[in-house]
């Protein structure tokens, strides 16, 4: 028998090697297709502009590692951006699009509450999963009934959960028994976080003095602001998007009004940094997220957002990045790209550790359990000051 040579041996491992599979190996699947909805323009385009960059984040780290691995195959992912324009008629007709043209599997967004109930109900005919990333109004995840809608989730906790920590902070935290709330009447949000906060402080003890509903797009406050200060508030809740904000305390101040103002997470865009650096310096607001948090997960999503985008990430970045971390569990606890699989197995997520904290959701609800932050605007900068647990 003739020796064999290493020649040999080479070539024979070389014919053999496509028949193997090592532990890492797996399959090429479909690419996979996610729809985002985002207020890319209009008045929230700050929170749309969030909500894409970490879209493409999440989707980029997915596909830098190689797809999302599935049952022992990997997909690439693909995202279909749709700007809502911050209407509700064009978020449901986003929603249809996004399904009947692209297929998407799911959808990411919209963010504000308005947007989202409109959405909702077309993903909920269409049968597919839509997450929303910052939508807090309780409506967005439940039927005209009161029954909580099947594929609709969403990535951060409800109004009537936040207005009672907002409440509790005045109350117990900063010692003040006499609140003023000056909202937007038209607007779903502000409407509700403001009736939620009421109801808890009153509950709690304390007195809301003064109630004051303005019409959307108002930008005179004059008479709501005089029947404020005549009421005599320690306080002044604020429930209304950082764009107004900026404009509402100015003209409170100019007012002769000099209590402190506090506020709720729809301040949380740096934009509010940018118009109200000094009126606006020691207020607080409740938020989903801190961006000196020191947990290592949240640091690197902070530099990476940062070192990509060249700005540091707001809540809505990082509940945006943590609805497609959840999608990911998801896609992985299904087993299958299959939208009905993947609503299942989004709804049987035992616990995510997200950037904005744990959360899980309990039997039949879209509504994750998880905490809060109050943080407090100091020398240009959201800082963190404590934590609100469910």
């Amino acid at each position: 028998m003739k020796p064999i040579t290493s020649m040999r041996i080479l070539i024979v491992l070389l014919a053999a090697l496509p028949g193997l599979c090592f532990s890492g190996c797996s399959g090429q699947g479909e690419p996979i297709k996610i729809g985002v909805i985002a207020e890319l323009t209009g008045e929230l385009s700050a929170v749309g502009a969030s909500c894409r960059n970490a879209a493409r984040m999440a989707a980029d780290e997915i596909n830098e590692g190689g797809g999302i691995l599935i049952n022992d195959k990997r997909h690439r992912v693909e995202i279909i951006i749709e700007d809502n324009n911050g209407r509700e008629d064009l978020s449901e007709k986003a929603v249809r699009k996004l399904v009947e043209k692209d297929k998407v599997l799911a959808i990411v967004g919209p963010n504000a509450s308005r947007f989202v109930i409109a959405a909702a109900k077309s993903a909920e005919r269409n049968e597919v999963l839509l997450i929303s990333p910052w939508s807090t109004s309780p409506k967005a995840t439940i039927d005209e009934a009161g029954k909580p809608l099947k594929y609709v989730f969403r990535a951060c906790w409800i109004d009537s959960f936040q207005g009672s920590v907002i409440a509790k902070f005045v109350l117990q935290t900063l010692g003040l028994k006499r609140a003023a709330v000056l909202y937007d009447g038209d607007s779903e949000y502000n409407r509700g976080i403001a009736n939620f906060f009421r109801e808890a402080f009153e509950k709690g003890g304390g007195a809301v003095v003064a109630y004051e509903a303005y019409k959307a797009g108002q930008t005179e406050f004059a008479d709501h602001l005089r029947k404020i200060k005549a009421a005599g508030p320690d306080i002044v809740f604020l429930p209304n998007y950082y764009q107004e904000i900026p404009l509402q305390v100015k003209q409170a101040k100019q007012m002769g009004i000099r209590v402190p103002f506090i506020g709720s997470d729809s301040w949380g865009s740096h934009e509010l940094l940018e118009k109200c650096p000094r009126d606006c310096d020691k207020y607080y607001f409740s938020s989903h997220f801190a961006m000196d948090a020191p947990a290592a997960a949240t640091r690197k999503f902070i530099n990476n957002y940062q070192s990509r985008y060249n700005r540091i990430p707001d809540d809505v970045a990082a509940l945006t990045y943590d609805a497609f971390g959840m999608l990911w569990q998801a896609l992985k606890l299904a087993g299958k790209p299959d939208r009905e699989m993947i609503r299942n197995a989004m709804a049987r997520i035992p616990r995510y550790n997200g950037i904005t904290g744990a959360m899980q959701f309990k039997e039949g609800s879209g509504d994750p359990v998880k905490s809060a932050v109050m943080l407090q605007i100091r020398d240009g900068q959201f800082t963190w000051f404590m934590n609100a647990d469910p």
